[in-house]
């Protein structure tokens, strides 16, 4: 608020008072709702969603939300607080995910130089028109350490972003504050906060008011003496579905042989010596890790990241005992989707909307975060601290399995 004078800081902040108990929330990217779900379990009401791929405007509708579909480019803030009945800083929140394939830890990584890469300009934008009291913006890890292209001076404009070297994640920062908004980012395994699969997604909330916002705390570890505290595995959430797993993809004749060679929880490495050069074909002498090649998940263990494709040679998701990819069904268990949730489009259609979207569970313990900031209720005051040495060594050690802080 530092552009404003004191006459019109004043009257923002009386507007922002009035509106000090909604919990109304707009969100952008919204893809199959899976943030969105969250959210509304952590006591958030999702107003209106926006995406742009057909499909997840169809899964929108089907699931009774209203929706405003088509490129955010394109669209106006304005139309969507009309949409809405919402009003300049009335909203409780703003959240979405920009498309991430830009700032993957694989490929090129163009950062903001890709077209998609610039879209987070448009739900800046949007933050900047309608003022929410918080946002939540969510992306892959790679977004981190994501470079931007160099452009020689000579073809910079004089405000060009890209005068500012350094990182994609200093450009957003950069942007945040200048509308004003203090922010705490970092990156969170899903697999902390009750979700049965390991998945690090990069974090950023932001405050309007200056509150005192915070990432949440896991909720969950690899070792607790309570069973209900401990991670949630892959065998946890769909094991009751093997005689009745729903539609999925199966995998050719020879995959299919092949696969059923691995054990459980084992991948190609496992399978007999000899084998392995013709199962593997043309990858058998590339490089990297591999590890998606006849990958099948283990009963026992939290699901490895949930791909897009778990039919694909590379990227493979299979069942833990059975010759087959996982079912959308079972997709959407691990992703923690309620069991009712109808999806739309192809069968390939629902896998990249189930693979893409943020797990519930990550999603709600987000939600609870910002609600405790809100609220006030986030931290007990003490005037006596005993055992401040211990207490320190389990915060540390929680913040180290779940997040990392920024300024």
């Amino acid at each position: 608020m530092e552009n404003f004078n004191l006459e019109e800081k004043h009257s923002l902040e009386k507007v922002y008072e009035q509106y000090k108990d909604n919990r109304d929330v707009i969100s952008l990217f919204s893809g199959a709702m899976g943030l969105d779900i969250g959210l509304g379990k952590a006591g958030l009401n999702i107003v209106i969603g926006q995406d742009f791929e057909q499909a997840c405007i169809e899964t929108m509708k089907a699931n009774g939300h209203k929706v405003l579909g088509g490129d955010i480019r394109e669209i106006n803030p304005k139309t969507l607080l009309e949409l809405t009945g919402l009003h300049v800083g009335e909203p409780f929140m703003i959240c979405g995910g920009p498309p991430c394939q830009p700032f993957s830890t694989a490929g090129k990584r163009l950062g903001i130089n890709d077209p998609r890469g610039s879209l987070f300009m448009d739900f800046i934008r949007m933050i900047d028109y309608i003022r929410p009291r918080f946002f939540v913006m969510e992306n892959v890890k790679g977004i981190v350490s994501a470079p931007l292209k160099h452009v020689p001076a000579a073809e910079r404009e004089k405000d060009d972003l890209e005068q500012r070297l350094g990182t994609v994640l200093d450009v957003i920062l950069s942007e945040f504050k200048k509308l004003g908004y203090k922010t705490v980012y970092g990156v969170l395994d899903a697999v902390n906060y009750g979700v049965p699969q390991f998945r690090e997604r990069f974090v950023l909330i932001g405050s309007r008011d200056s509150e005192d916002i915070f990432l949440p705390m896991p909720t969950h570890f690899q070792i607790h003496q309570n069973p209900d505290y401990r991670w949630k595995t892959v065998g946890d959430v769909i094991k009751d579905l093997e005689d009745a797993p729903g539609e999925y993809t199966p995998l050719s004749g020879d995959r299919k042989k092949y696969l059923h060679m691995v054990p459980e929880g084992g991948n190609w490495k496992d399978l007999p010596q000899e084998i392995i050069p013709v199962a593997m074909g043309g990858a058998y002498e590339s490089g990297g890790g591999k590890v998606g090649f006849y990958r099948r998940l283990s009963y026992a263990q939290p699901s490895p990241t949930i791909t897009t494709s778990p039919a694909q040679k590379a990227t493979m998701l299979c069942h833990p005992k059975q010759d087959r990819p996982l079912s959308l069904k079972e997709y959407a268990r691990i992703q923690q989707f309620p069991d009712d949730w109808e999806f739309t489009g192809t069968i390939s259609a629902k896998y990249r909307q189930i693979g893409n979207a943020v797990p519930v569970g990550l999603a709600e313990a987000i939600g609870r975060a910002i609600i405790s900031t809100a609220n006030r209720t986030s931290t007990i005051a003490t005037k006596r601290f005993r055992g401040t040495g211990v207490h320190n060594r389990i915060k540390n050690a929680m913040e180290l399995g779940g997040s990392s802080y920024g300024d």
